[in-house]
């Protein structure tokens, strides 16, 4: 018997026949939600409990089979699917669905990792709580996933990122041992924050199981506005005036350009975009504890004087709940969009705030100049200063030709800009395998020596997702 046929046999008896997948159709585990890549799996295994998961940990560390840990595989930079040897497990989280304990008193709610974001919002929200995480991708990324990505999404500029909402982890290390740290403390200062390591790190130093995260009481009011904004300029104007009316009541702040607007209107027909003409339009959010007309009141004010300084050109305020989510659906249409109008070079980009607008500008310039007829897709996260910053091939331009001959290029160009003002490469979506070998260069050698030295610590055998992120 070769040694494979060994441990699959081993990881039946731990997980259960059924839950070893090796034949049919395995391109949901297999294949990156992006269709860039195409792995092959030894197997995809399913465990239902941390003591499963830390048996197959175990397990492949005993036969030397390099595991691939993965939650909703909903990943944009190749991080969480099998390479091509057909010699690496699959550690599908997704079995693993159960909210543990929500404590009212405490404000925590403990999740298992594979629990899909919008199950969980669903159930806080049942409880009378509010989960802030939200992402375009709730209704099939999975907790596991957002903390092993540090996701950010719509609400970070009032919440933060999933790491500001994490108080507490339960981990299988690389070893297949388990570290339960799933108090909910907001104060333990007895050493190490070790749940820091393990956020963001994309599977390549353990396995999240579970996590304790922090809860809010749900708002009164949650009121969406739609404006047209004269230039980046004046929206990272309006941003600072919707700072200064709203206080922490400001939790959304997106803005669009004029062309991926033009997008949505072109392949999504059935969506009314307002203010079609506007090169910039932004779509920001209010959320009240006091009542809906004290937030109505807040809006009104903070939009009358953006029109006084000439930053705001026109806007809505959505009069009910499905006019909100229309609106916020625009935006969300946005990705999709561009997917219909053909493939196109993705930039998960930050920059500070203040200087977006320039960095847009230069940017912009240099691309022309290189790339003549680029269609720049812009929009994102300006409250937080992440920009999704795509290029689409010019128009007639065949789509693949022009990514494959140019994205190498024009993500030299974007990262380099990126570098000139201070910025990441990546925001939100982690870096995989898309950008690992970019990590190189855009990375200090003391960061990239500290963060190897934590891999070769944590993870000795290179097991953990090897290949991603870092090379060692």
């Amino acid at each position: 018997m070769n040694p494979f046929d060994t441990l699959l046999e081993s990881l039946r008896a731990a997980v259960g026949a059924t839950h070893v997948l090796t034949e049919g159709d395995l391109s949901a585990w297999e294949q990156d939600w992006r269709k860039r890549e195409r792995g092959k799996a030894l197997a995809v295994v399913r465990p239902a409990s941390t003591n499963e998961v830390a048996q197959v940990v175990k397990l492949c560390g005993q036969a030397g089979v390099s595991i691939v840990p993965q939650g909703g595989n909903t990943g944009m930079v190749v991080g969480s699917t099998p390479d091509a040897s057909g010699t690496q497990i699959v550690l599908s989280l997704q079995r693993m669905q159960q909210v543990r304990v929500l404590d009212a008193a405490n404000l925590t709610v403990t999740v298992e990792a594979g629990c899909v974001l919008q199950s969980l919002q669903d159930a806080c929200e049942k409880a009378g709580f509010l989960f802030p995480l939200s992402l375009a991708s709730e209704g099939s990324c999975t907790i596991g996933g957002n903390l092993g990505t540090n996701a950010g999404g719509t609400q970070v500029v009032r919440y933060g990122n999933t790491r500001e909402l994490c108080l507490g982890l339960e981990v299988v290390t690389a070893q297949g041992e388990v570290w339960n740290g799933l108090s909910g403390l907001r104060k333990d200062n007895t050493g190490y924050d070790l749940r820091h390591l393990f956020i963001g790190s994309e599977g390549t130093l353990g396995v999240i199981t579970a996590a304790t995260m922090r809860l809010y009481p749900l708002p009164a009011a949650q009121l969406t506005a739609f404006a047209a904004v004269p230039s980046l300029e004046a929206a990272v104007e309006l941003l600072g005036l919707a700072h200064r009316f709203l206080n922490a009541g400001l939790t959304g702040f997106e803005v669009m350009e004029k062309f991926a607007l033009s997008l949505v209107t072109k392949h999504f027909p059935q969506q009314r975009v307002p203010f079609q003409d506007a090169p910039y339009c932004v779509v920001l959010e209010n959320s009240d504890h006091e009542s809906e007309a004290h937030a109505r009141t807040q809006f009104e004010r903070l939009l009358e004087a953006a029109m006084e300084q000439g930053c705001v050109q026109d806007a809505v305020v959505a009069e009910s709940m499905a006019q909100a989510k229309a609106l916020w659906h625009i935006r969300e249409s946005i990705p999709l969009a561009q997917a219909q109008e053909g493939l196109n070079i993705k930039h998960d980009i930050s920059v500070a705030v203040s200087r977006i607008p320039e960095f847009v500008r230069v940017t912009d310039a240099l691309i022309q100049q290189s790339f003549p007829g680029a269609r720049m897709v812009n929009y994102g996260h300006l409250g937080d200063g992440n920009l999704h910053y795509n290029v689409q091939a010019p128009l007639g331009a065949d789509a693949q030709t022009f990514l494959k001959e140019q994205e190498a290029a024009l993500n030299a160009l974007v990262y380099a800009s990126v570098d000139q003002f201070g910025g990441s490469i990546s925001a939100e979506h982690g870096i995989g395998s898309l950008k690992r070998d970019k990590l190189e260069h855009h990375k200090s050698p003391v960061a990239l020596q500290m963060m190897r030295a934590i891999k070769t610590a944590l993870d000795p055998q290179n097991l953990m997702n090897p290949g991603r992120m870092i090379r060692v």
